[in-house]
């Protein structure tokens, strides 16, 4: 099914394909459940570490197994979805993430919880890739903007709502119910999935499973984002903790690229996706934007607890006008990209982006909370434009068959930018915390300074490659 789009001047009349809206809204409560709960159970980990009488360093791996498994699973995603059906790889990741919610719930010790977290993990990778697969599909790649700004309500609200109800949850209740949320979601999502998902039949060429490529793929997704992540932990790259996994990390992914280029057979991702000049330039951006989320989500409820003295809970409500943002402009910008194309809404996205995150980079321990919040308003809808761009414009003109293999490196190279980001502004941040001039909520206010100027300049990075993105309408996928 694809929507014929006109030349219409009034842009506003135009609508979606009732079906397609019904396609959309089912992949946003699919993907609702797994994208709240990484981010509360982050909120949960001090909780999780008393009550299992652990200590954080084991703790945190329900979080790190977690994103390990993932990496693990997304390179699997797309020969699963053409083997078997978008539609059944949807439903079996729904499945898979429903149970190991369950187990986690009940788990009886951190090595329990640790390893039903890997079974979410599993869940999640297949999901979230197979959710883009399904998208582009259904609408043939036309009017992919206004389609991605309903898919993503999820992924731009639950680094704001987490960590909210995420301390809600661990004040009133056990941390266990952080977990048993997702049950009647998964639930939901799996009716919603059944009845109204069109069925999809799997490839008619039966593509074998690239064994060669997924043992390369794979494990160097998987290594490269937990090397990036020991920046945090070892303050730093200088440590064989750092530099062993990401060099590792780096010959699998060389090796791989040597065989993807020379197999016979179809490999995992067809490198020649990056012939495509939007989708090169996209997957750049897209490295850039985990950046550039990922560690001011990392910065910024740390900054209010640690700069302005409030708890988990009202440090998650102080994010909520970034979250109002991202809403703000997820309709129109959508719109906008589907018909005048990628390279101006990234630029004033990347503006308006800079513009909310300098108050930052300047504020002290006194700065008006009103002022802050407005900035939070202004970051938060440039970001949730910039996103919706780079989700579409990686896809314009790409044949249908490579759908799948752009949405596993769309996928890969997100995930890789958003750890690197954390790691990297964190380690900024203890940097500057600990060679910092004095002591006190003033010491840290420059600390925090020094970190979100980093972010900005990141952010000033992205502009140019974002040059570099069609400045035609959405065109869809190529015939």
């Amino acid at each position: 099914m694809s929507i014929n789009v006109t030349n219409s001047p009034k842009l506003q009349k135009e609508k979606l394909d009732p079906q397609l809206i019904k396609v959309a809204l089912i992949m946003v409560m699919g993907s609702l459940a797994p994208l709240l709960d990484s981010t509360m159970t982050n909120v949960a980990i001090k909780t999780i570490a008393s009550d299992t009488k652990s200590i954080i360093s084991v703790v945190q791996w329900i979080a790190t197994g977690y994103v390990l498994a993932m990496a693990i699973a997304v390179p699997v995603s797309g020969w699963a979805s053409n083997r078997f059906g978008s539609k059944r790889v949807y439903m079996f990741s729904l499945f898979v993430f429903l149970v190991g919610s369950v187990l986690s719930a009940i788990s009886w010790n951190i090595g329990s919880l640790i390893g039903f977290r890997i079974i979410q993990g599993i869940g999640t990778g297949l999901m979230i890739t197979t959710l883009q697969i399904v998208i582009v599909h259904t609408s043939g790649g036309n009017s992919l903007g206004r389609l991605m700004s309903i898919v993503s309500i999820p992924s731009l609200l639950g680094p704001i709502l987490g960590p909210v109800l995420g301390g809600i949850i661990v004040d009133s209740l056990s941390w266990r119910w952080i977990f048993y949320v997702n049950i009647p979601i998964c639930i939901i999502a799996l009716f919603m999935t059944w009845r109204g998902l069109p069925a999809d039949e799997p490839s008619s060429e039966n593509q074998a499973l690239d064994v060669i490529g997924i043992l390369l793929l794979s494990p160097a997704f998987a290594v490269l984002i937990y090397g990036i992540s020991q920046i945090r932990s070892q303050s730093g790259v200088n440590s064989s903790s750092v530099i062993i996994p990401v060099l590792i990390g780096l010959v699998l992914l060389t090796l791989f690229c040597v065989y993807a280029l020379r197999a016979k057979k179809a490999p995992v991702i067809d490198l020649h996706l990056f012939k495509s000049r939007n989708f090169s330039v996209s997957t750049v951006l897209l490295f850039i934007s985990g950046i550039v989320s990922n560690g001011a989500m990392l910065l910024l409820p740390l900054y209010y607890q640690q700069v302005r003295g409030e708890s988990v809970l009202f440090a998650g409500l102080w994010l909520i006008p970034q979250g109002v943002g991202m809403l703000l402009t997820r309709s129109w910008v959508g719109n906008l990209v589907d018909h005048i194309g990628s390279r101006l809404i990234a630029m004033i996205s990347l503006v308006v982006t800079i513009v909310g995150t300098l108050p930052f980079a300047f504020a002290g321990a006194d700065t008006n909370q009103g002022l802050l919040a407005i900035a939070l308003l202004i970051r938060g809808a440039g970001m949730g434009g910039l996103v919706i761009v780079m989700m579409t414009s990686a896809y314009v003109g790409l044949r249908r068959e490579l759908v799948p293999d752009a949405s596993i490196a769309t996928r890969i190279f997100l995930t890789i930018g958003g750890a690197f980001g954390s790691a990297i502004l964190a380690t900024i941040l203890q940097h500057q915390l600990s060679s910092g001039n004095g002591a006190g909520i003033m010491a840290a206010a420059g600390a925090y300074n020094v970190a979100f100027g980093w972010s900005i300049g990141f952010t000033v990075v992205a502009v140019l490659p974002a040059l570099l993105l069609p400045v035609q309408k959405n065109e869809g996928l190529a015939k």
